[in-house]
C-alpha cells in the first residue's frame, strides 16, 4: 500500500487498512440505522438482524454454525474468554494448561494470570523453523490437562502449526484444544472441520475490518464461563450492548475473504517470494526464518547478522515495516519466538519483519526492494 506521502507499507500483520468494501457496510449503523438491537421496534430488529447476517458471514468464512460465533471486542478478549472461560469450568478435571513457547502476549500474560489462580503451565516447545512438534505434546498432555492453546500462524515469521494432528493427540488426552487464528484468518484457509479445534479466536483488524471488534468460536456444547456477566447477549456468554456497525463491518471483511481467498493467497504469496529471492540475491548471507515451514503467504521474517533492525529502519524511512524481533526498548533483548527457534543473538537483533497485504502489487514490490537493498548497503558502507 501507497500512502499519499509516498510512504509504502509493509505491516499488515500489525493491522490491515479497512476495506472501502466494509466501510460502506458500516456506514448506515453509524448513520441512520442505529437501533440497539435489544429493542422490539423497528429500528432495533433492523440492528438485529444486520448482526445475525454478520454472524452468518464469520460462520460462513470458518466453516462453523451461526450460534457458534460469540462477537468479542478483539482477538485478545476472545483469547481470554476461552483461556478463563474454560479453566474457571473445568477445573474439577484439572488444572493443567499447555501453550506453545511463540504465543502472542494475549495468550501468554492469560497463562501468567492464571498460574495466580493455581493453574500449572507447560509450554511446548518448537523446532527451528518455528514448528510444534505433536509428538512432545504427546509427551507432555496428561489426563490432567484441560486445554491446549497453539496458534494456527505465528505472527512474527508466518510458521503454520499442525492444528488438526495437535487437535487430536489433545482429544485422545480428554483435552480442549484452542487455536488463536488472528493472523490465519482471511489469509489461508481456516475451515473449523479441517482444524478440529473447540475454540477459535479472530480479530477485525487483521482481516480488514475495523480495530474494536473480534469474535470467538466455541463448539457446541461446550461449558464456558463468561468473561462479562451482565444480561445475556452473545447466548449468554458476553454481556453488553452490541457494537452493531463494527459487528456489521467484521461480517463484510469476512464474506469478502471468504470470495476472493484463493485469489489472494496465491497473488501475494507469489509477491512475497519475488521480495524473498530478490533481497535473498542481493545479501546471500541473509537468514530467511522459517524457510524450510509451511508459511503465511505475506509473511517475511528477514534476519542480517550483526546489524540492528531500528538502524536499517533508520535507513529506509520510506518503508513501514516491522523491527518485531528487535529490541525495542534499547535492552539488548531480541525476540521471544526466535530464541525458541534457536536463532542465535547477533541474527534476532537484526530480523525485519515484511507482511503484504491486498493492496500491494508488482511495482510496490519492486520500490520496496530497492529501498531495503539501498538503505543496508548504506549502513554496511558507513
Amino acid at each position: 500500500m501507497r500512502l499519499p506521502n509516498g510512504d509504502i507499507y509493509l505491516d499488515y500483520n500489525a493491522t490491515t487498512p479497512i476495506d472501502p468494501r466494509v466501510l460502506d457496510a458500516m456506514e448506515p449503523y453509524l448513520r441512520s440505522e442505529f437501533g440497539n438491537p435489544s429493542s422490539s421496534h423497528n429500528l432495533g430488529r433492523t440492528a438485529k438482524d444486520a448482526i445475525e447476517l454478520a454472524r452468518s458471514q464469520v460462520s460462513g468464512l470458518i466453516g462453523c454454525n451461526p450460534e457458534e460465533i460469540i462477537f468479542t471486542s478483539g482477538g485478545s478478549e476472545s483469547n481470554n474468554m476461552a483461556l478463563k472461560g474454560i479453566s474457571t469450568r473445568y477445573a474439577h478435571k484439572g488444572q493443567h494448561i499447555i501453550i506453545s513457547a511463540i504465543e502472542h502476549p494475549a495468550i501468554t500474560q492469560v497463562a501468567a494470570f492464571l498460574t495466580h489462580q493455581g493453574f500449572r503451565m507447560s509450554f511446548l516447545p518448537v523446532d527451528e523453523q518455528g514448528v510444534v512438534r505433536v509428538e512432545d505434546l504427546s509427551e507432555i498432555i496428561t489426563s490432567k490437562t484441560i486445554l491446549v492453546s497453539v496458534m494456527h500462524a505465528n505472527n512474527e515469521v508466518g510458521s503454520i502449526q499442525p492444528i488438526r494432528e495437535l487437535a487430536r493427540t489433545t482429544h485422545d488426552a480428554g483435552a480442549l484444544l484452542h487455536t488463536d487464528a488472528a493472523q490465519s484468518v482471511s489469509k489461508i484457509p481456516t475451515d473449523i472441520d479441517m482444524l478440529n479445534c473447540d475454540l477459535l479466536s479472530l480479530a477485525g483488524h487483521k482481516m480488514y475490518g475495523p480495530k474494536g471488534i473480534g469474535a470467538l468460536y466455541v463448539k457446541s456444547g461446550l461449558n464456558l464461563e463468561p468473561l462479562i456477566h451482565g444480561a445475556d447477549h452473545e447466548g449468554g456468554l458476553r454481556a453488553g450492548t452490541e457494537n452493531v456497525a463494527n459487528i456489521v463491518g467484521l461480517g463484510e471483511a469476512a464474506e469478502i475473504a471468504r470470495i476472493e481467498l484463493d485469489e489472494e493467497m496465491l497473488r501475494i504469496g507469489n509477491l512475497r517470494d519475488r521480495f524473498q529471492a530478490s533481497i535473498k540475491q542481493a545479501f546471500p548471507e541473509l537468514r530467511v526464518n522459517a524457510f524450510g515451514a509451511q508459511r503465511l503467504p505475506n509473511t517475511l521474517s528477514i534476519s542480517f547478522a550483526d546489524l540492528s533492525a531500528l538502524d536499517i529502519m533508520r535507513n529506509v524511512g520510506q518503508l513501514m515495516l516491522s523491527a518485531g524481533a528487535a529490541c525495542h526498548s534499547g535492552d539488548g533483548k531480541g525476540s521471544g519466538v526466535l530464541e525458541a527457534m534457536g536463532v542465535s543473538l547477533n541474527y534476532q537483533l537484526g530480523t525485519l519483519r515484511i507482511s503484504l497485504g491486498k493492496f500491494c502489487d508488482d511495482d510496490i514490490v519492486s520500490d520496496a526492494t530497492n529501498i531495503l537493498i539501498e538503505g543496508v548497503n548504506n549502513i554496511y558502507t558507513n
